[in-house]
């Protein structure tokens, strides 16, 4: 065995404790849980990445099925291999908890070939770091943030550089609305869009609270109905003048292919750790671009920020949560964007593989499971 082999794939769970519950409807969180993934190959770096699990069982499905394909599999082949880990057990890899215990164990096995070769990701893509567009998640918690702390929030952010703004739903219609005009007046030039969080299951409803707020101005009206119906989406899009976006946590099977035949949105959501990582994102997104329709990419920020930037997509908007609100914990301790003119970002600093990707004394700080002992080696 060469020191090209990967030797072993292992996983382990993080529970992300929160300041207070996010409500969305009848979605609501306690904590968020994350799966890391480390995989190595020789008595080299290993490669790591993560992905939220949205409570799935993401670490069994890459114990029970994805590590045996990897290992044994030289890191070099890791695109064949994907295929093959994907056509293996298609019923389970194609789409949802499969295809998202997937999707990481393929952005680890980037990092690991980044780094054996000490280059950053986007340098083994061929392409490098740059200044991109960022947003800030504004509004959380959303159940204990009200209009005036939003405004507040917002205002604070604006003065600090920040040019874009997305904030969720707040509870009721009038609770969600005064919270964005709030964002609004306080940064009256600047991208605003909101994020539904599917709790809309009528398109009367979805589309009265979206036509009456014109004056805030949205950017998008995003993830407004839980993913699978396009049709009702797109009865929507015909009854809003706001942008329709939709994509994230979806991935698989008919994604984007529905919402593009539906013409039910103007902006698809991408999220590398759960649609198909590194091996798969580029050409779902040429799908997107071929169809004349915009993309967007879902948090992960260190991650897509690199990928995108080396694909030449130096202008898709990179989602920040504010650390230490409860927007996306194992981002808080790494590295934060320096926001500079026309609130683009710095590009990151350039490092091997995706960079300073997991805060190991952080990881320690919270509920973890970690039978790999992943741990010990961070």
């Amino acid at each position: 065995m060469n020191d090209d082999t990967i030797t072993s794939v292992d996983v382990m769970t993080i529970q992300a404790t929160l300041p207070a519950p996010v409500i969305f409807g009848e979605w609501i969180m306690h904590t968020r849980e994350f799966a890391l993934v480390r995989v190595q190959a020789g008595d080299g770096p290993a490669g790591y990445a993560y992905t939220l699990t949205r409570d799935g069982t993401v670490a069994e499905q890459i114990r029970k099925t994805i590590a045996r394909v990897y290992v044994g599999t030289g890191v070099d082949d890791r695109e064949r291999t994907f295929t093959t880990a994907w056509r293996r057990s298609l019923a389970s890899h194609a789409a949802g908890i499969g295809l998202r215990a997937l999707s990481i164990v393929d952005l680890a096995c980037w990092d690991l070939a980044a780094k054996r070769r000490d280059l950053p990701i986007a340098g083994l893509l061929g392409g490098r770091n740059a200044a991109m567009p960022a947003t800030a998640i504004i509004g959380y918690p959303p159940g204990t943030m009200g209009p005036e702390e939003t405004g507040a929030q917002t205002a604070e952010l604006y003065a600090a550089g920040w040019r874009r703004f997305k904030a969720p739903t707040g509870g009721s219609a009038e609770r969600s609305a005064a919270r964005l005009r709030a964002a609004r007046a306080a940064a009256p030039d600047a991208w605003l869009g909101m994020d539904a969080a599917w709790v809309y299951d009528d398109v009367d409803a979805a589309a009265d609270f979206v036509n009456s707020v014109p004056d805030v101005g949205l950017g998008w009206f995003e993830d407004v109905f839980p993913p699978g119906d396009a049709g009702k989406l797109r009865a929507l899009r015909d009854r809003a003048s706001t942008p329709i976006a939709q994509g994230d946590e979806q991935g698989g099977s008919y994604y984007p292919e529905a919402l593009i035949l539906a013409k039910a949105v103007d902006v698809v959501r991408v999220d590398l750790t759960c649609m198909g990582g590194i091996t798969r994102g580029r050409v779902l997104i040429d799908q997107v671009l071929d169809a004349g329709l915009q993309f967007a990419p879902h948090m992960f920020p260190h991650v897509h920020a690199q990928v995108l930037a080396a694909w030449g997509f130096t202008d898709a908007p990179i989602e920040w949560g504010i650390p230490f609100t409860g927007v996306h914990p194992m981002d808080d301790p790494l590295p934060q964007p320096v926001i500079g003119e026309g609130g683009r970002m710095a590009p990151f600093e350039e490092a091997p593989g995706f960079g300073h990707l997991v805060d190991a004394d952080w990881v320690r700080s919270q509920p973890h499971d970690d039978p790999g002992g992943i741990l010990a080696g961070l």
